[in-house]
């Protein structure tokens, strides 16, 4: 039987309250964000046929709960190498407790690493953290971004993750449903700011600027729960793109993410 050498994803959960992403090579297994408790991650690890103990690294963009709720645990028990900048170790280690030295790595933005046959490039967000970044991934000619948790998306972050195969893209709140809502205003204010969240209009505008001949899957990601739905996400982003001729369903695919059940295991 051919080896099987695709570039595999599952967004385990993705939301306001916690969000991991699971991405497979035949040499690496690696995690993005562990924003779940250990056990919450690992049974999203079985749901889609995947043992936890295979995972050798965690990458993480930023300091927030609903990114490193489960970093220590899972870097203590498993023995994973965690990749972060260095002032997201600072503003994170006080909330992870102590794990082993030579799991710590430093991953500064706008650089890339290899590990084998997986290609990481970091690039860096606006968001009110103390230095967000996020990744795209390659393996095998195949490329997936991963980019939620910012105010804004620059030119040169269209520029870093145009034509990418897969995309995990935020798709954070509906303005109104967020306007009319029960949050304080400074709230609602931060997350309206460019140091804040994409809304589902942003985040399908960023999707017209950077899909390309390549794009074939799509997931709308880190959905508020109280300014948001997946009903209103899809429909938003979809009317958007159709609006201007975008091939919803037959060029690409959009999916959901929830935050309690993974996104089976697909391979680019």
């Amino acid at each position: 039987m051919p080896k099987d050498d695709r570039l595999k994803i599952s967004v385990l959960a993705s939301s306001s309250s916690g969000n991991a992403t699971y991405i497979e090579t035949p040499k690496h297994h690696v995690l993005v964000d562990a924003g779940l408790s250990g056990i919450k991650i690992k049974r999203a690890m079985e749901s889609i046929g995947k043992d936890i103990n295979t995972v050798d690294s965690l990458f993480v963009t930023h300091e927030h709960t609903d990114h490193i709720k489960g970093v220590g645990v899972l870097a203590r028990r498993y023995n994973l190498n965690v990749y972060a900048n260095e002032k997201t170790w600072e503003a994170m280690m006080p909330k992870i407790g102590k794990i082993p030295e030579d799991e710590i790595h430093i991953f500064d933005h706008n650089k890339v690493m290899s590990l084998d046959d997986l290609d990481i490039e970091s690039f860096a967000v606006s968001h009110d953290a103390a230095d967000p970044q996020f990744y795209k991934f390659y393996h095998n000619g195949k490329q997936f971004v991963i980019l939620t948790d910012t105010g804004y998306v620059s030119e040169r972050i269209q520029k870093t993750i145009e034509n990418a195969d897969g995309y995990l893209m935020e798709c954070n709140h509906d303005i109104e449903m967020l306007r009319d809502g029960i949050y304080p205003w400074p709230l609602k204010q931060r997350i309206l700011s460019e140091k804040g969240h994409l809304s589902n209009e942003d985040g399908a505008h960023t999707l017209m600027d950077v899909i390309g001949n390549n794009t074939k899957q799509i997931f709308l990601g880190h959905l508020s729960h109280e300014n948001n739905t997946k009903a209103v996400a899809r429909k938003e982003v979809t009317q958007v793109l159709e609006d201007h001729d975008f091939g919803v369903g037959s060029d690409f695919k959009i999916n959901d993410t929830d935050p309690a059940i993974a996104d089976p295991l697909i391979a680019l």
